[in-house]
């Protein structure tokens, strides 16, 4: 009996060692994958520079043709229930100087839950865009009718593409935050693991992001011509 017994627990000790070793090896496997996610598109921005956040995900940071400031954050989203994952890039463009424009933005198929929108800090609700997909618009109360109007007419382009889900314009830049992947189903039912099938954020999908980023640039141009009162909210970064 007493050997039995021995041999139960070398047994389970043996298990026990090959699954940490296993669970070691995915999550340095896992943390390697997520390093390498921006090396494809770093080459599109001048002045590149590729750096970790805190959760192990990249930041690129570079510069356009122009100048102009850019930068790409990757936010893994794990926060609403009955949905898998998601892995969205977020875009945030600064401007030279700061533009006399209001800070307005918008939000598809908003649910409360989303810890990475500037669109829940504008202070002012404003009427959408009549579209096929649910959106939360909002500003910070200096935009006239004519802007809003304009702006909604953009954020209606933007979001005919699903993998859309914020835009905003402030004084001092503009933010787009798009889906790049959706969660592994298997992982996050079995293990409630975060696994994103993607080996790399491709290149194509990134020029489309600065084209995007770039008309939410150029949508209020000519309101650089008007006097405005009320500091407009920075994008953060």
């Amino acid at each position: 009996m007493m050997v039995t017994n021995l041999l139960l627990a070398l047994v389970a000790a043996i298990v026990v060692t090959t699954l940490a070793a296993i669970a070691i090896r995915d999550q340095r496997r896992l943390a390697s994958q997520r390093r390498g996610l921006l090396d494809q598109v770093s080459d599109i921005l001048d002045n590149s520079r590729v750096h970790l956040a805190r959760d192990g995900f990249p930041m690129l940071d570079g510069n356009l043709s122009d100048g102009r400031r850019l930068r790409i954050e990757l936010i893994a989203d794990t926060l609403v229930c009955r949905r898998l994952p998601q892995l969205w890039l977020k875009l945030t463009l600064a401007e030279h100087s700061p533009q006399n424009r209001p800070s307005i933005g918008a939000l598809a198929r908003p649910t409360g839950a989303e810890f990475y929108s500037l669109v829940h800090d504008l202070p002012e609700w404003l009427p959408p865009p009549r579209t096929d997909t649910s959106m939360l618009m909002r500003g910070d109360g200096t935009a006239t009718a004519a802007e809003v109007e304009r702006s909604g007419s953009i954020f209606s382009a933007l979001f005919r593409n699903p993998a859309v889900k914020e835009a905003v314009i402030t004084a001092k830049g503009v933010r787009l935050i798009r889906q790049v992947a959706e969660g592994d189903r298997g992982a996050h039912l079995l293990l409630r693991q975060v696994r994103f099938p993607l080996e790399a954020v491709s290149p194509d999908l990134l020029r489309t992001a600065i084209a995007e980023a770039q008309l939410l640039s150029e949508a209020l141009a000519d309101s650089n011509t008007k006097t405005r009162t009320t500091e407009p909210m920075e994008a953060g970064e």
